[in-house]
């Protein structure tokens, strides 16, 4: 079929694409809403002709464009589904910013007064919480409002206010907001979402979860205080009490706060690696298992971690029997873990239970799978047989490896 050429009237001088619900500016310029919606919070001036525009002014929709939009596209056959004219909106730019400024307004007199029980500083948070579920749209444009996120935030923080927080991971803000705001508040920050995390509220607890993991993805060199991870293992606990979402999130914060040795041990401390393998004989969902082995490999990387997890009675059988069953990406840790082990842990006791359990097998399995017919890694081969070459004495021979797992075993 021959490629449609989009007449140049159609499109959006902002976004380039086919306008689906176009307005005009007093300028006389057209765009599509949503794209001069948000520009209009930012810059306050027509994009092309640089004229300003009202604060209050609503840009007049083009309703005779709007149906050569669609006469054309219905000739042409040219993706219906997306010129669809949106429903007219609920809420407009001007009610956003307001809103906004009432927020951070409050805030600011709240501060002050170092009590957070400001009833207009409230009545603003659930409003403006209200507007941001209203539809996608509403929450770009909150999102697109300059300080939004600094109020938020600094709300967030001074009060631990459960509807900033909910405002905060509906919305899809700016990474630079974002990064902005966590290094301005940092330790204040931790300690708010902690303190979300005690509560009993489960939506409360997850959207702390959520945004403690944005908080580590975007700032992730952190040396965080025990009390996270008591209550992020405590989140893996009641993972039947809360979402997937959250147990998701929490998996995250433990595996991205673990490559560093402090924040290690305060994990393992707080109880991490036994829930981790309870877990794992739990869970079912490919990407929680990846999730969850990736975390207690990073803990494997200290002496507590592996202790902890030979400790465990279904330790070692629950990580051996992951590899080859779920992904690739659970093989490659599970040789990862197994490793470690056998590096650094392994006494007589363990070394027999490597071999009972069948891990001693499946890493055997592994390691001889050949790179033209193997959806393995040569990393993940390789990491398998040198495993196996540190303790081929012990295990080349044992009475628990099969006669053709003997036969595939790796030359020492």
């Amino acid at each position: 079929m021959e490629e449609v050429e989009v007449p140049c009237y159609f499109v959006c001088p902002i976004s380039l694409q086919l306008m689906r619900d176009p307005v005009t500016l007093p300028s006389g310029i057209t765009y599509d809403r949503d794209g001069i919606e948000r520009w209009l919070l930012t810059a306050g001036s027509c994009p092309v002709t640089k004229q300003p525009v009202p604060e209050d002014l609503e840009p007049t929709p083009n309703h005779t464009l709007r149906r050569l939009i669609h006469s054309w596209a219905a000739i042409h056959s040219f993706a219906a589904h997306a010129i669809q004219t949106p429903p007219k909106p609920a809420t407009d730019r001007g009610r956003v910013a307001s809103l906004v400024s009432r927020v951070a307004a409050a805030a600011a007199a709240a501060a002050k007064t170092t009590k957070w029980s400001s009833s207009e500083l409230l009545a603003a948070l659930r409003e403006l919480r209200d507007v941001a579920a209203e539809s996608e749209r509403s929450r770009k444009l909150v999102a697109a409002v300059p300080g939004v996120a600094d109020a938020l935030f600094a709300v967030l923080v001074a009060s631990g206010d459960g509807e900033a927080l909910e405002i905060i991971c509906s919305l899809q803000l700016p990474e630079q907001c974002l990064l902005r705001a966590i290094e301005t508040n940092d330790s204040e920050l931790v300690d708010a979402l902690v303190s979300a995390l005690q509560r009993s509220n489960a939506a409360s607890r997850e959207h702390a979860a959520l945004l403690l993991q944005k908080v580590m993805s975007l700032s992730p060199n952190r040396n965080l205080p025990e009390q996270v991870f008591l209550e992020v293992v405590q989140l893996l606990r009641d993972k039947q009490q809360v979402s997937k979402a959250a147990t998701k999130a929490a998996l995250h914060v433990l595996a991205g706060a673990t490559p560093w040795g402090r924040n290690r041990v305060k994990a393992v401390d707080a109880g991490a690696v036994p829930v981790l393998v309870d877990m794992l004989l739990e869970l079912e969902e490919r990407r929680a298992c990846e999730l969850a082995l990736g975390a207690l490999d990073r803990l494997c990387g200290c002496a507590e971690g592996r202790a902890e997890l030979v400790a465990h009675g279904a330790g070692v059988a629950a990580v051996g029997a992951l590899m080859m069953r779920v992904s690739d990406v659970t093989t490659d840790k599970a040789v990862r873990v197994l490793r470690s082990l056998a590096r650094h842990a392994a006494t007589p006791a363990v070394l027999q239970e490597m071999a009972q359990t069948g891990a001693v097998g499946t890493l055997c399995v592994v390691a001889a799978q050949s790179s033209e017919h193997c959806c393995y890694s040569q990393r993940t081969r390789e990491r398998a047989r040198e495993t196996l070459r540190l303790h081929a004495r012990a295990w080349r021979t044992s009475p628990c490896l099969h006669r053709h797992l003997q036969a595939i075993y790796p030359d020492c």
